[in-house]
């Protein structure tokens, strides 16, 4: 089974690169599966449902969220009736959407779809570890889902790399999203986990994490805001993870960054180029 996962997408050039992209990969490589991080798509800042529907539509079977997940207040009446747009599984009992999804993937497969996200440096939240201990036992790889991806919206490489190993056997796949910056550690891990501490980011890298430099680097400077955040508009570039999953075990066979686009080194998937 071929799953794909694609980081944060950051504004109209991270939307047009996923739409010009998407529907391609999916034919060439028939992909059986698609997630995408939508937390910054409106703007830099949250989702909206017409967002949701367009990333939907350019081939994307669950929309993840993260931190931003409320920036678009609109997002917390649509959540409700979008069954596919997740938003982290730790907030608090009576916050509006789901945290978890079980989808028909392509081939056929049910993939669980999870979305956590982490504490250090971040918003307090419950722990992510137990939220997700509790959806496991619900719904374990094998008997309740044949497929299980788990997208860790966290800031600290440590406590993503503990959730990696803390789940790794029990589910097919954790990817890290937050940081926007692509991580060189993609791979399997030893218990059959496909794991990459970040995805990335869709959008311009001639940006500091997608938005125009200057804000950024003025705050950096004075400690001082001149103004908004605005997002970057130049061209995107597609990052995200690409997994083989085997399917009588639903664990990784394979993992790799996938780049396409804009600015950063290219990356081609070789097991699926044969």
């Amino acid at each position: 089974m071929r799953l794909l996962f694609l980081g944060d997408v950051v504004g109209r050039s991270g939307r047009d690169v996923v739409i010009e992209h998407l529907p391609g990969l999916i034919r060439r490589y028939k992909l059986d599966f698609v997630v995408i991080n939508g937390e910054n798509s409106a703007g830099g800042f949250g989702i909206t449902e017409a967002i949701c529907d367009d990333l939907l539509a350019a081939g994307a079977d669950a929309v993840t969220l993260g931190n931003h997940s409320w920036d678009q207040r609109e997002a917390l009446v649509f959540i409700e009736r979008q069954p596919r747009l997740l938003r982290p599984l730790n907030y608090p009992a009576g916050t509006p959407g789901r945290g978890a999804g079980l989808y028909k993937a392509r081939s056929g497969a049910e993939v669980l779809v999870i979305n956590a996200m982490g504490r250090i440096f971040m918003p307090e939240l419950d722990c992510p570890f137990r939220a997700i201990d509790k959806e496991l036992d619900a719904c374990p790889l094998g008997s309740g889902a044949d497929v299980i991806l788990v997208d860790f919206h966290a800031e600290a490489t440590s406590e993503k790399e503990a959730l990696g190993l803390y789940l790794d056997g029990r589910v097919s796949c954790v990817v890290g999203t937050h940081t926007h910056v692509p991580t060189g550690d993609d791979r399997v891990l030893p218990g059959g986990t496909a794991y990459m501490s970040d995805a990335g980011m869709c959008g311009d890298y001639n940006s500091v994490l997608g938005m125009v430099a200057e804000e950024p680097i003025n705050r950096f400077l004075t400690r001082i805001p001149k103004g908004r955040m605005e997002p970057s508009l130049g061209e995107g570039t597609l990052s995200g993870l690409a997994v083989e999953i085997d399917p009588k075990t639903g664990l990784a066979l394979n993992a790799k960054a996938l780049r396409m686009g804009g600015v950063l080194r290219p990356s081609a998937i070789e097991f699926w180029e044969a």
